[in-house]
């Protein structure tokens, strides 16, 4: 008889406990929500200035230089730099952008040997050396972008204190940055120095851009109505992100609340989490290892890896045997029985990703994997153990409602059930 009423117990207070965990990831789906639409409403008109500014250095020879000096910070110049360089729309140029992310080389003496005066800085911290670097490449005539109170020209700075929200809110921030500086590209009249005549040149990223189609003749100079068409597509871009997270979050509540029950008890227990992803989604694996091991609050560190990190290792196995193994051979170094593989994919069909996941699964490791698109086969085949799905095809917007997503394992986490 006790036998059979213990787990009648147990269940019953398992359910209790998602029930919890369920109102909790509403409360920090409306933190955000609510948040995002403050943080916009303030940005939308300087950051459309911003991208305008931006466009005109890049136009006039000037490169990027992304600056972050805490791991999480890292993580952001590093993604900025990514997206700049590599962009994943049709269409897009190729823009000079590099992280400078090592204790020495985000230094105000690394920032004044490496940037010009026609270089654009962002700054992602608050610690004194940052707050040095961007008065170095202010003195150097860089145009100073942040998203904190640091001395910048230009200061984006979140309407919230939770550190996991402002890194959200300013990851959308340098997405619509890349996305918008492009519109000014396409305005070539607007670009102080440009030798053209007013001219657009859509190209094959029209689809992005309706608002700029048949403009009346000599729309082009007109620089204050570009403005405020391009704040008025950072409004709806915002719009979108809310969107998509709330959608991610509600319909991967329980998978979200299932995969932080078993990372809970693997890490508990001693386990390590592996983390991978490409391009951006290596970011964003960088940055979840950055908030276990060098957590933003006062909570418990845990032991995690990115598999992302040693370009010695990578471009080894890439050379030897081929980019679909990256990942797979340092799951078969590093991964034990009672560890956990955390894997993001935009487009969940990437085939080193899918490689890992089945090697961690053939060796005990759980698995997590954050998807986007329709979730491929990872999502159709169950190829992890626990899938959160962000269902869109825009892949800025997937990344951000992905940041999301881990940040609300993370706090479920640390919230006993």
């Amino acid at each position: 008889m006790s036998g059979a009423a213990h787990p009648a117990g147990t269940n019953a207070r398992s359910r209790e406990g998602d029930a919890l965990q369920a109102d909790r990831l509403q409360a920090l789906l409306a933190l955000r929500t609510e948040s995002n639409e403050l943080f916009f409403a303030r940005a939308a008109e300087p950051l459309a200035r911003v991208c305008h500014l931006v466009a005109e250095r890049f136009w006039s020879g000037g490169r990027l230089i992304a600056i972050g000096r805490s791991p999480q910070a890292r993580s952001d110049a590093r993604h900025v730099a990514v997206e700049f360089v590599h962009p994943v729309i049709v269409g897009k140029r190729a823009l000079p952008a590099l992280a400078l992310t090592g204790e020495a080389e985000a230094s105000s003496e690394q920032v004044a040997l490496m940037a010009g005066p026609r270089d654009i800085v962002i700054a992602f911290g608050d610690d004194a050396a940052t707050v040095a670097a961007v008065e170095a490449a202010t003195r150097r005539g860089c145009l100073t972008i942040a998203f904190e109170r640091i001395g910048a020209e230009w200061e984006l700075e979140p309407p919230v204190a939770d550190p996991l929200v402002r890194q959200e809110l300013s990851e959308t921030a340098y997405h619509v940055l890349w996305e918008l500086v492009h519109v000014f590209f396409e305005h070539r009249g607007l670009l102080a120095g440009s030798p053209m005549e007013p001219a657009r040149d859509l190209g094959a990223s029209s689809f992005l851009y309706p608002f700029l189609v048949e403009e009346p003749q000599g729309g082009e100079r007109d620089l204050e109505r570009v403005i405020e068409d391009v704040r008025c597509s950072i409004l709806l871009k915002a719009q979108e992100i809310s969107a998509l997270r709330a959608n991610t979050l509600g319909e991967g509540s329980r998978a979200l609340i299932a995969a932080a029950a078993t990372l809970r008890e693997r890490l508990h227990a001693g386990g390590t989490l592996l983390a991978l992803g490409n391009g951006g989604s290596a970011t964003d694996a960088m940055d979840a290892v950055a908030d276990l091991r060098t957590p933003p609050r006062d909570w418990r560190a845990h032991p995690a890896i990115d598999l992302t990190e040693d370009a010695a290792i990578l471009t080894a196995i890439g050379n030897d045997i081929g980019m679909q193994a990256i990942f797979r051979r340092q799951v078969i170094a590093y991964g034990r029985e009672g560890d956990m593989l955390l894997a993001f994919s935009t487009s969940a069909s990437s085939a080193n990703v899918i490689e890992a996941l089945a090697e961690a699964r053939a060796r005990g490791l759980a698995t997590i994997a954050m998807v986007g698109y329709d979730g491929g086969a990872i999502a159709a085949e169950g190829l992890a153990d626990h899938v959160i799905l962000t269902r869109s095809q825009h892949v800025p917007r997937i990344q951000e409602a992905q940041a999301s997503a881990w940040h609300a394992l993370r706090e479920l986490l640390e919230d006993a059930p």
